[in-house]
């Protein structure tokens, strides 16, 4: 065994347990002259946080451990190739070499969608990819089977509605009642006023 695939083999490790908390199975490795500096595997749904990516994370945890955010001595193994996001942190952290196992057809940076390593970047690190491709691959096989078949008997998701369309059409308002000087008053009290304001008549001898 190389040291490329013992290493990568430990970031096969924390991959698996992000599948065990059902996440997508991604580990990364932080290495630093032959020593394991960080580790890290995908928590984004379990975070409920965008960043947190396997590769992310490593690079956080290695940051914190060797005080400094550059890390131009050290080497970043991750079973996945990384997207825009973790391909930018290893830009930004200095990372000088980094091996991954699988593409990712949908996202990778390294690559299969664009390159950005070959962009000219103030920092281009070395890649080096398919170590231990076939373990990472049926790794990520066997998850995406599992969660298709738990898929199956969860409700499907409905689009949220829109808050506009959900407030209630707003009601016509009511029209205005005219009012009579009558208005207010007892049927006695009127029968009394129009008596009142009748004109006596006067009695003939």
């Amino acid at each position: 065994m190389t040291q490329d695939e013992h290493f990568m083999h430990l970031a096969l490790e924390e991959a698996a347990k992000a599948a065990a908390i059902g996440e997508i199975p991604v580990g990364a490795v932080v290495v630093r002259h032959g020593e394991v500096v960080a580790a890290a595997h995908n928590r984004r749904e379990t975070g409920k946080n965008a960043l947190a990516h396997a590769e992310c994370l490593a690079i956080e945890e290695a940051c914190r451990v060797r005080g400094g955010w550059r890390l131009w001595d050290c080497e970043l193994y991750v079973t996945m190739e990384p997207c825009p996001m973790c391909a930018g942190a290893i830009i930004n952290s200095r990372i000088r070499r980094v091996i991954y196992a699988v593409p990712d057809a949908k996202a990778g940076c390294c690559g299969s969608v664009t390159d950005l390593f070959s962009l000219p970047f103030n920092h281009r690190p070395e890649v080096t990819a398919g170590v231990c491709a076939d373990e990472c691959a049926a790794l990520v096989q066997d998850f995406f089977t599992r969660l298709r078949e738990e898929l199956k008997t969860r409700p499907r998701w409905k689009k949220p509605v829109p808050e506009t369309a959900a407030q209630p059409k707003a009601c016509a308002a009511p029209k205005e009642k005219k009012h009579t000087a009558e208005q207010g008053f007892s049927a006695a009290d009127q029968a009394e006023g129009s008596s009142a304001a009748a004109p006596k008549q006067e009695e003939t001898p």
